[in-house]
């Protein structure tokens, strides 16, 4: 009986999760002023109600795939149709910027637009010229730019699958050294947050990043640092967002050696004993620098225009993320605002490098945690920001509770 009461009471934590999640998926359905985002609740919250019924059926663990297909993929899938059918108002802005930079690469060997042939476009189309994101992602603009419009051919497609992909190998790593239960909220933390599940369905350009960040910290957790390089590399090649998790990655991979390694004091010791610090850097440094250099080759100012300039606000247009978020308030409530709040998150960035250079991570959960700190101060405190983008800390909180050391009231 006690067992019985111990079991039930989990399943019904996470049924009434999902029913929470249910009624957020209703209420967008009916209230959300982006289009894509009420077609996704249209469906999503029936997938959620069943869910939390499912869970007190079918086991917690078993009901993720069911709700990750009924609440991303389905709906994913149902708006890639729609819009190869030609519904205008079934993807957000991101994934038409990610298709333009795929056709562009295909046409002109870069994916971005200098800054004089955005001035030329019509005034309501020159936000959609902007490419603030790495080169990497116009990849996922190619099977559009190939083969036309088809539902498969939609970028967030191609985000799902390498987003499946490294979630389903993360989680294959994690297994042998995690409970059960934390295995679990990771998870939940990735494929049935509304936060993740309608990011992807309806835009998803965060979500390949995010996997293959959480892939590289799972490599290293089982001491695969150049695997880990490479996964954190590719993130890299996909978007900035991945710099801060590849510099903490590094200071893991400098303070990982074995039992009979001779001490290492200084941080730069480490390095020049490192191989596998140099190896993981190879990969993690190089392979955004590689798909880098032809974009500079072409045009080094478009890059800069795009990727740099745009998003710090000096564009020729202002960027849509604008959450009420600390750095934003900042930014709008003075002429200084913008400088301020910039100095401010300079200040915590400083902060936590100094704090990693005295107290590098020694374990990939460590790693997490400090991953997760810095992106929550760079969020708060960025003037342009989203809320959308709070999912990559709570992805690697929850990555750093499943590494968390096992204890013996952990239940499998």
């Amino acid at each position: 009986m006690v067992r019985i009461a111990t079991d039930l009471r989990p399943r019904l934590l996470d049924a009434t999760g999902y029913a929470l999640c249910a009624a957020f998926a209703g209420i967008t359905a009916l209230t959300s002023t982006l289009l894509p985002h009420r077609a996704w609740g249209t469906i999503a919250w029936i997938g959620y109600a069943a869910a939390a019924l499912a869970v007190l059926v079918i086991g917690r663990l078993r009901v993720v795939p069911f709700a990750f297909a009924a609440t991303a993929l389905l709906p994913l899938v149902v708006q890639a149709a729609q819009r190869a059918a030609g519904r205008t108002d079934r993807a957000q802005e991101e994934v038409l910027v990610v298709e333009h930079m795929g056709a562009r690469l295909a046409d002109t060997a870069t994916p971005y637009l200098s800054r004089a042939a955005i001035a030329a476009l019509p005034a309501d189309e020159r936000l959609l010229g902007y490419a603030p994101y790495q080169p990497g992602m116009a990849l996922f603009g190619l099977p559009r730019a190939a083969f036309g419009a088809a539902w498969w051919t939609d970028a967030r497609v191609w985000f799902a699958v390498v987003t499946v992909f490294c979630l389903v190998y993360c989680m294959s790593l994690l297994r042998p050294d995690s409970p059960s239960q934390r295995s679990l909220r990771l998870a939940q933390a990735v494929a049935v947050l509304p936060l993740c599940t309608l990011t992807l369905a309806t835009g998803g350009d965060d979500l390949p990043v995010l996997t293959l960040c959480l892939l590289a910290l799972a490599l290293a957790a089982r001491d695969r640092f150049v695997a880990a390089g490479i996964a954190v590399g590719l993130a890299g090649a996909l978007k900035l967002f991945a710099l801060p998790v590849a510099l903490v990655l590094l200071a893991l991979a400098l303070a990982a050696r074995s039992p009979d390694s001779p001490p290492a004091p200084r941080l730069l010791d480490r390095f020049m004993i490192s191989r596998t610090a140099g190896w993981f850097a190879a990969g993690a440094f190089g392979i955004p620098l590689l798909a880098l250099a032809p974009a500079l080759l072409v045009n080094a100012d478009a890059y800069i225009e795009n990727a740099l300039r745009f998003p710090a606000g000096h564009g020729l247009v202002t960027s849509p993320a604008q959450s009420p978020l600390p750095g934003h308030l900042i930014a709008a409530s003075t002429s200084g605002g913008r400088s301020i709040a910039l100095a401010l998150l300079l200040l915590a960035g400083a902060a936590i490098a100094v704090r990693l250079l005295r107290r590098p991570p020694t374990t990939a959960g460590t790693a997490a945690a400090y991953i997760a700190a810095g992106l929550t101060t760079a969020i708060m405190l960025t003037p342009s920001t989203r809320f959308g983008y709070l999912l990559y800390p709570v992805a690697f909180l929850a990555l750093w509770w499943s590494l968390r050391p096992a204890r013996l009231t952990d239940s499998e």
